[in-house]
């Protein structure tokens, strides 16, 4: 291999390092500050400069959507076990929500990107969530058919449920009961009460 080769090799692997240790930094940041934590300080932190951080990532939702893409893999490792292991469709769907609440608060602040990539199709955001809506209508058409959820919900409105849940449960009044509280409304209100069915 030429010296022009080995260049551009060590060129892509340094490339692959300052991403990876960007992105290390940005978990333990965002983790402490929140997503609206300055960017130039993520990149003071990692100590790159900023034009290298938004090489890699042009902007905070595309940061955000690379940390999400690890938990993201969780989350589908969650679903795939859902369904291998859950017979009761409500109750798969219930547990999918759950999962999906507890994945929108991986960092404080993180429903309102998540709300907004639903309006903003450019959002490097948008597909990660259209695909969560996709699965979480997956689990509600089941439930519709088994006559376990209301015919007129929508998977949409699901998640824009639970981004509210995980929304509200980072509020300062929110205490360690105010998941399990709303995660109990929002169900009562999709799920068809049993002497319904």
């Amino acid at each position: 291999m030429g010296a022009s080769g080995v260049e551009g090799r060590r060129s892509r692997t340094d490339k692959q390092r300052n991403r990876t240790h960007i992105l290390e930094v940005a978990e333990e940041f965002f983790a402490e500050h929140g997503i609206t934590g300055s960017m130039d300080a993520i990149a003071k932190r990692a100590g790159v400069g900023p034009g290298t951080l938004y090489r890699h990532f042009p902007s905070r939702e595309a940061l955000i959507a690379a940390l999400l893409q690890a938990r993201d893999e969780e989350l589908e490792a969650r679903r795939l076990a859902i369904q291998g292991e859950e017979r009761d469709s409500s109750g798969a769907l219930a547990q999918w929500l759950e999962a999906l609440s507890e994945w929108a608060t991986a960092f404080d602040g993180l429903p309102e990107p998540l709300r907004a990539a639903l309006t903003e199709g450019t959002s490097p955001l948008a597909i990660t969530c259209q695909g969560f809506i996709s699965v979480t209508e997956e689990f509600l058409l089941a439930a519709q058919r088994e006559g376990g959820a209301q015919p007129w919900v929508r998977a949409r409105d699901l998640f824009l449920g639970t981004l509210a849940t995980a929304w509200a449960c980072s509020a300062a009044m929110a205490d360690e009961t105010s998941r399990e509280a709303l995660n109990g409304l929002m169900r009562s209100g999709w799920e068809t009460p049993a002497d319904g069915r």
